[in-house]
């Protein structure tokens, strides 16, 4: 039995890194060799117990933002994927037949699984190895660096939004939360947005912000936002307001900024028992609206890689460091420790991290 690598993800705060097994494809699965895997804030969640379906169904690797090269394929794997391959894999598997399934609405499947997520029968992205559903796959052009690939996946999750936001040319936003929220921003001005507005606490990230993709940004630490938001957009508020933190206070936050008859988009993930406080009468007799979005699908992969392909978003200045998969668990810490570090990624192949200045 071949085994491998792997970070496990035992109880709430506890990973160890041990031998597990190797996937075994079946007939119409691909093995992956994984090149790098993103830690998402979401990772952080899970690590903590903040989720209880992942909780329930530990011990389990996690690991999402994954990409990599084709090591094995099944018997029925069309000869257009082959073994060399450089790789990226749609994350979500929808039953496929049930009510939301059969209404066109896979992301809402009564039975939803994602890879890496609530996979607990083979591995996630933190391993040397994940399998993954050929028709899940999307081949990675040779123009798309190694750094550009390990954004495909959070890149699908901010597309679809971006779709169901539906923003218009010359409408104002404001964005909360300058992580992701930052390619967001950078969606948000491809769509011509004007002005794109992004709130933080980090002067490293709100930078970043700045030069990739705001016209203002907001640091919660020298400036009351939501006075702050009111000034640059004449006292009428945002066209759309976006949460990309996943927090009680900060939804409430975007709640207030945006204007009436304008639409919230809610990104960020909140634990289980977190909750908002708003006033019902706003959204009635102001008509704001409020959208939710929770991951990219299907055809998302492939509009994230033309994306990167042709150079409309460039996500490499956002990578603070690589570490090798060991240190997974203490890169997490690191992540909560240190709001300068942005995106983190996790590479099986090293031996110690490397820190990037892109």
């Amino acid at each position: 039995m071949r085994t491998m690598r792997a970070m496990v993800l035992e109880k709430p705060r506890k990973m160890t890194l041990k031998e597990v097994p190797v996937p075994s494809v079946s007939s119409d699965e691909v093995l992956i060799k994984i090149k790098y895997c993103g830690i998402c804030g979401s990772d952080w969640g899970a690590y903590i117990g903040k989720y209880a379906e992942e909780a329930a169904l530990l011990p389990l690797v996690i690991g999402h933002e994954f990409f990599g090269v084709i090591e094995e394929t099944g018997a029925e794997v069309p000869d257009s994927l082959a073994p060399g391959d450089r790789v990226s894999a749609d994350i979500c598997l929808p039953c496929g037949t049930c009510y939301h399934c059969r209404r066109g609405e896979p992301l809402l499947c009564s039975n939803f699984r994602q890879i890496g997520i609530h996979t607990a029968e083979t591995s996630g992205g933190y391993s040397e190895y994940v399998k993954v559903p050929w028709r899940n796959i999307y081949k990675i052009p040779d123009s798309v660096s190694d750094y550009q690939a390990a954004f495909i996946e959070p890149l699908t999750a901010v597309l679809g939004a971006s779709h169901k936001m539906g923003l218009t040319v010359a409408s104002s936003i404001v964005i909360i939360g300058a992580g992701l929220g930052i390619i967001h921003g950078c969606l948000a001005r491809l769509r011509g947005a004007a002005p794109v507005i992004v709130i933080d606490s980090n002067p490293v990230r709100l930078a970043l912000a700045k030069r990739m993709c705001a016209d203002y940004v907001i640091d919660i630490n020298k400036t009351e936002p939501l006075a702050e938001v009111m000034r640059l957009t004449k006292g009428v508020g945002a066209d759309y307001a976006l949460e990309a933190v996943g927090t009680g206070k900060t939804y409430e936050q975007v709640f207030q900024m945006v204007r009436r008859g304008g639409t919230v988009e809610a990104f960020g993930i909140c634990a289980d028992d977190d909750y908002a406080s708003l006033r019902p009468v706003e959204f009635v007799l102001q008509e704001k609206k409020v959208r939710g979005s929770c991951a990219g699908i299907g055809h998302n992969w492939q509009e994230a890689i033309t994306l990167l392909e042709y150079g409309r978003v460039d996500p490499t200045p956002l990578i603070s460091m690589i570490v090798p998969l060991e240190e997974v668990e203490q890169a997490l810490h690191e992540l909560q420790e240190n709001k300068s570090l942005v995106k983190v990624l996790v590479s099986p192949d090293i031996s110690k991290r490397q820190i990037l200045e892109v």
